[in-house]
């Protein structure tokens, strides 16, 4: 019988589970995660080589003239040494690790979550997915809410992968687009796109998209070309938090 279920084992039958507890479903980013993960034996023991938690998210890339959401697992953190699970027995092991300033807020289309690996030798390896919620940083914040201030209005927000050489750490930035609907730009802009470069403790890099409304038939032609769209970078600091909103209106003002 111990034959058959070692047998049975080495293709996840009867094999070891894991079950990851978080603390609470929704953080900011550059918060500290805690939890515990529930390991539990199946019909004999096994040996487990490590565990690992992973963050996943999802962008989109075009393929084949057709986008397509594309998982990426962008940090990857390891939480016990080896150990031996017995036939029936529970483990609880407790985690904590640090949620990067940078990790994508789940507005829009954009989704997280967490995924347990546990690593069986000689057998099937088990895994858990928890989903997150992930608001935005302080800084990221700071930046959101200074548009929201100036008159606009969220109407999309997506991970897009982007060429290399605006990738910083991931394949793609997040990028939120906005319509004027009230403020100084109402009628003088179809939409701003703000796309987060980087982010760092005290520092997020941006770049913005200003799209000027075409006015006229010059304008009109401007707008088919495209030549009405302006790009420029910007970096926000702590230093900056008290006067984001203005910084925003100057930037936007010269392009406007």
């Amino acid at each position: 019988m111990s034959f058959f279920n070692k047998m049975l084992a080495t293709i996840g039958i009867g094999s070891a589970k894991v079950d990851t507890k978080l603390e609470r479903a929704s953080y900011y980013a550059g918060e500290t995660i805690q939890g515990e993960v529930e390991v539990y034996g199946g019909n004999v023991d096994q040996q487990i080589n490590t565990i690992y938690l992973t963050l996943y998210t999802t962008y989109v890339k075009e393929v084949d003239d057709r986008k397509v959401s594309v998982p990426y697992a962008f940090h990857k953190f390891k939480i016990c040494n080896p150990f031996i699970i017995r036939s029936n027995e529970t483990k609880i092991i407790p985690f904590s690790f640090k949620l990067p300033v940078d990790t994508p807020a789940t507005v829009g289309n954009s989704r997280v979550w967490v995924k347990t690996e546990l690593d069986i030798q000689s057998g099937v390896d088990s895994t858990d997915k928890d989903y997150i919620e992930v608001r935005p940083s302080k800084m990221a914040l700071a930046v959101l809410d200074a548009a929201q201030n100036l008159g606009f209005r969220l109407r999309k927000a997506e991970n897009e992968h982007v060429s290399y050489r605006f990738q910083r750490n991931y394949p793609f930035v997040q990028e939120f687009e906005f319509v004027p609907v009230a403020g100084p730009f109402r009628g003088r802009l179809d939409e701003l796109e703000i796309a987060f470069l980087s982010q760092r403790e005290g520092a997020v890099e941006l770049l913005l998209e200003v799209d000027r409304k075409a006015r006229g038939l010059g304008g009109l032609f401007a707008e088919m070309l495209d030549v009405d769209e302006s790009h420029v970078r910007l970096t926000i600091t702590e230093a900056d938090l008290g006067r984001v909103e203005q910084r925003l209106q100057e930037v936007i003002s010269r392009y406007a």
